[in-house]
């Protein structure tokens, strides 16, 4: 079941991240999943190392740390992943 949040998690930080980024990213879904899975799991380390991973009600602030960070890796990613599949 950890399994299934973790790829539910990606999907939709992934989604959103590509949705901040201006443009088109010719990332497919899988990556963008991929991508968007490590960068909850990068965005919550930010969140604990700046002390604000568990607040009270939603946590914002973690989550817009999730998403900049997926934003930031499929930046990165995009590149590459379009200048290999031409």
């Amino acid at each position: 079941m950890t399994i299934l949040w973790a790829v539910i998690a990606g999907l939709v930080v992934g989604l959103l991240a590509k949705l901040v980024l201006p443009g088109r990213q010719p990332v497919p879904l899988w990556l963008t999943v991929l991508v968007g899975a490590a960068g909850a799991v990068l965005g919550n380390a930010a969140a604990s190392y700046l002390g604000v991973r568990h607040t009270a009600g939603i946590d914002w602030i973690r989550h817009a740390l999730q998403v900049g960070v997926a934003a930031v890796l499929i930046a990165l990613v995009s590149p590459g992943y379009a200048r290999r599949h031409r």
